[in-house]
This record gives structure tokens, C-alpha cells and sequence, in this order.
């Protein structure tokens, strides 16, 4: 430029008006485009004090610089389509208060650069420093733009309420062949014992490698299966010839097997007190409605399915039977029994209906009451003790107040793949239909969610203060339906099980977020 001729001089001279009109807007906003990949400008002439907009910077250059200035801007107008091309890959706006410091040094730098220079800034375009130029915009359009371009990592961002849990890792049991009875997860939170219909349990660990520790196979068939308490070791297994057997899990073999009673066969739910002094067995008559077809709910004078049973109490270290509960208005048969976390009270839910609350230090029945239309297949305390839970052959999820007889605090209507019974179909029109015989529900460590069953998976719902529930998370991966779960909350991430009709299980583990 120092070496343009006195008649260039004149001719810029005579141009200056036309040369500040090229300066449009549209020109401003090609420039501004190109924000993120500004640097600093080489050493030049000091220019004229503050300048309050691009184009007054430009007429404070020397006249020498104006010539080139002109040059310039002709030759920036004849390139939108580049213009608009660069600013659709950083979509970063031109015209807003927090850029424009940095349009005034890149219009200072437009004006050194030849149209070959422009080109190759355009090229360099794709090569930005992305975390620069998202921290210095910050608390601009810009920066939002720039986010959504390059795909940040935030799922939803705040489309969706954060969740309560973080799914840490899932993995799959495969060494079932046939469908899942009972999978308890025991009191340390270490291993898992599982039964399915042929009569195989299984045992292992899911403390880091997910591995087998002992296998059985069964010459009868099982229909119960509990972990002792105190020994964790050990395993009460229920069978349909009236027998219990109490299996070592580490010795991986039968310690003893005793006779429950020659009438009643069906050892259809067994439960070890907490304190591992005893446990509960209920025995049902032969003719259980598990292997029969099933009956119009609410027959019988009382509502449900009238098959008679027994509620015995045993002793473990003896393994002699202490004593018969009573069971009014009619021996019945228990489907499910739940202690509290002390020993002192035992959950019952019955074929006909009625939830009953025992006494274990009085050794009677404290109260009943009729919960569901139908049987009841399965029961739990509250975290608080202060109320129980059931699920009932009706589909109803409820919460009952125990310090009232039995008054119901909450009713919520479940689907019916998490309620049963369960179905899954084959080829050329088979189907397999299972009854509920293990857990349908379970809680967290806080009793604030409850996981249950679905056709797919398994499936979390938050228990609102103020009644009524909600679906906050579906675990999800398995093929055939979900017939009982378990969650363990011996470790600070809880253990979801789930376990379905083709023998495979799935565990999930949970991280809780706190709020």
C-alpha cells in the first residue's frame, strides 16, 4: 500500500464517500460470522482514539489505508454465500452487544487482509478452538448455538426432571433354562439364590464377577425358597410333597430335610424371623389352585380361592415344630408371609382375600381384614412399620394402616403383566401361563420407591406423601415377562433383580441422587 501512485491517491480521494456506503450491514454480519477465529492482529499504526461503531473505525484510518479499505469491502460484498456458509456451521450471530469489541478488531484485521487470506481463515473455520470459544460465550446466543452444533453431552438438558436414580451398570444370569420361580438377593448383598420350575437353584455372587457357587437339582419340585437370617449361608427349601430342606450353600449339600405335614403338601411360602431363632411355613392342601385351572375370583362365601392350609411355626436349630396358628374364620391357604424387621409381627396374605397380622410374641392372630378381591399374592411392611402393602389377584397395589384395623391409605391400579398371572407364548399357538410365587414388588433402602414387574422388565414408581403414584424409571431388557423382582439395599448402590419366564435374570445397580 506505501507504494500506491499519486494518481491512486487521487482517485481514493474522490471515492471516499462511495467507499464508507460499501461498508452495509450485510457486510458487518460476514464479518461478525467469523467471531470464534479471530486472533490477534500483527503490529500496526496506532489508530484514532474510541471508536462507537464499526464504521466510524473506519474512517479514522489514514487515507492509505482507506484505498484498501475499499478494495476490501467490494470484494467481501461479492461473497455472501461463504458468509452464510460459515455462519451455519458455528451459528454464532452477528449482531449482538457482547460481540462487538471483537467486530471492531476483525474489521481492523479485514482491512490487511487480501481476498487469498480470506478464503484461508474460512478453511481454518472447521479447526476452532471450540473450548475457547464456548467459555468466551459464555452469557451469549452464541454460546447456545455453539453447544447445539457440536452435540454437548446433557441428555434432555432441562426438557426432563432429573432422575432419582443412575443406572451404574446392568448385566444378565443366564444359566436358568426354564422360568423363574423365587430370586432373593441375600442380607449382606453379596450372592443370590434362584429357582426355577424344573427344580434348579443356583447360587451366585454378584460382588464384582457375576459367577455360580453352587448348584442343585431337585428330585421334587420346589415351590418356596428363603434365605436363614442369621446363618446367610443357608437355604429353606419348600417342596410340593410337603417337605422342607435345609440346603448349605458352601458345603453344597443338603443339611437335613423334615416333613411339614402328610395332608397338607404344598409348602406354598416359608419366612425366617429376623432374630434366626424360627420360622413360619404355610401348607396348602394338594388340590392349590398353582397347577389347576384358575377360578373366577371372589368365589366362596369369603371372596377368593377356597383351598384349605396351615401356618406352622418351627424351630432352626431344632427343626421341630413349635406351634399351629389359628387361622379365622377358615383354615386357609397363605400364599405370601412377611416379617417385620425385628421378629415381633408377621404380614399373612391368603388365598381368600384377607391380609391377617400376627402377634409373634403372643403367638395369635392381632387383626384381619379383607384386602383384596381375589387371592393376595403378595405382602411387605413399610420402611416406617407403620402400615403394609399388598398386591392382590384384583390388579390393586394398596397400603393398609395397621394402627387402624386395616384401613386402606392408598389404592393404585397396576397393569396386568405386573399382577399376573403371567403368559408367554410360543410357536404354533403354545402358551405358558404362570402364577404369581415369589415377590411382585420391593422397596428401596428408604421405602420411597417400589420396583415391580412388567412384560419387559422391570419397572420403579415414586410413592407421593400425598398419595398416588408415578412411574419414574423402567429398567427394561428382558424378552419374555417379569415374575418377581427383589432390591437390595445392603450396599450404598441398591441391587435391582429381575427375573422372567425364559430363565434369564438381569440385575441393575442404582445409584441413588440425592436431593
Amino acid at each position: 500500500m506505501d507504494r500506491l501512485g499519486d494518481s491512486e491517491l487521487n482517485m481514493v480521494s474522490s471515492q471516499r464517500n462511495s467507499g464508507l456506503a460499501v461498508q452495509s450491514p450485510k457486510t458487518t454480519s460476514f464479518l461478525s460470522s467469523l467471531l470464534p477465529q479471530s486472533k490477534k492482529p500483527p503490529a500496526r499504526p496506532t489508530l484514532q482514539p474510541s471508536v462507537s461503531s464499526p464504521t466510524q473505525s473506519v474512517t479514522a484510518l489514514p487515507l492509505k489505508k482507506e484505498a484498501a479499505n475499499n478494495q476490501k469491502a467490494k470484494e467481501v460484498v461479492t461473497a455472501p454465500k461463504e458468509a452464510k456458509a460459515v455462519q451455519n456451521v458455528l451459528g454464532v450471530p452477528g449482531s449482538t452487544e457482547a460481540n462487538l469489541a471483537r467486530q471492531r478488531r476483525l474489521q481492523e484485521r479485514k482491512e490487511l487482509l487480501s481476498k487469498g487470506s480470506l478464503q484461508s481463515i474460512e478453511k481454518k473455520s472447521e479447526s476452532v478452538d471450540v473450548d475457547t470459544d464456548v467459555r468466551s460465550e459464555t452469557h451469549s446466543d452464541s454460546g447456545d448455538a455453539l453447544t447445539r452444533v457440536l452435540g454437548a453431552g446433557t441428555l434432555g438438558g432441562n426438557d426432563k426432571p432429573e432422575q432419582p436414580f443412575i443406572v451404574l451398570s446392568q448385566d444378565e444370569y443366564g444359566e436358568h433354562h426354564s422360568s423363574i420361580m423365587h430370586c432373593r438377593v441375600d442380607c449382606s448383598g453379596r450372592r443370590v439364590a434362584s429357582l426355577d420350575v424344573d427344580g434348579v437353584i443356583k447360587v451366585w455372587s454378584i460382588d464384582g464377577i457375576m459367577q455360580t457357587k453352587a448348584s442343585s437339582i431337585s428330585k421334587s419340585a420346589l415351590l418356596s425358597l428363603e434365605w436363614a437370617t442369621k446363618r446367610d449361608r443357608l437355604l429353606l427349601l419348600g417342596s410340593e410333597v410337603g417337605t422342607v430342606r435345609l440346603y448349605d450353600t458352601e458345603a453344597k449339600k443338603n443339611l437335613c430335610e423334615i416333613g411339614i405335614a402328610d395332608d397338607m403338601p404344598r409348602i406354598l411360602s416359608l419366612a425366617c424371623n429376623p432374630s434366626g431363632t424360627s420360622f413360619v411355613c404355610s401348607a396348602a392342601a394338594a388340590n392349590s389352585p398353582s397347577n389347576v385351572e384358575p377360578v373366577i375370583p371372589g368365589s366362596g362365601e369369603y371372596g377368593g380361592n377356597q383351598v384349605a392350609g396351615k401356618l406352622l411355626l418351627w424351630d432352626t436349630k431344632t427343626m421341630k415344630q413349635q406351634l399351629q396358628y389359628s387361622l379365622e374364620p377358615v383354615p386357609i391357604a397363605i400364599n405370601c408371609t412377611s416379617f417385620n424387621h425385628n421378629g415381633n409381627l408377621l404380614v399373612t396374605g391368603a388365598a381368600d382375600g384377607f391380609i391377617r397380622l400376627f402377634d409373634m410374641q403372643q403367638h395369635q392372630c392381632a387383626m384381619s381384614w379383607r384386602a383384596h378381591k381375589g387371592e393376595v399374592y403378595s405382602v411387605d411392611f413399610s420402611y416406617d412399620e407403620n402400615a403394609v402393602y399388598s398386591i392382590g389377584e384384583d390388579g390393586k397395589f394398596i397400603q393398609w394402616n395397621i394402627h387402624k384395623s386395616g384401613q386402606k391409605v392408598l389404592e393404585y391400579s397396576l397393569p396386568p403383566d405386573a399382577t399376573g398371572p403371567f403368559m408367554l407364548s410360543g410357536y404354533s399357538g403354545y402358551k405358558q401361563v404362570q402364577f404369581p410365587r415369589g415377590r411382585l414388588f420391593a422397596f428401596d433402602s428408604e421405602g420411597n420407591y417400589m420396583l415391580t414387574c412388567s412384560s419387559t422388565g422391570g419397572v420403579i414408581y415414586k410413592l407421593n406423601n400425598g398419595g398416588g403414584m408415578e412411574s419414574c424409571l423402567s429398567l427394561g431388557g428382558h424378552k419374555a415377562p417379569v415374575v418377581t423382582v427383589d432390591w437390595s439395599t445392603a450396599v450404598e448402590c441398591g441391587t435391582c433383580v429381575t427375573a422372567s419366564m425364559d430363565g434369564k435374570i438381569r440385575l441393575t445397580t442404582l445409584l441413588a441422587q440425592k436431593s
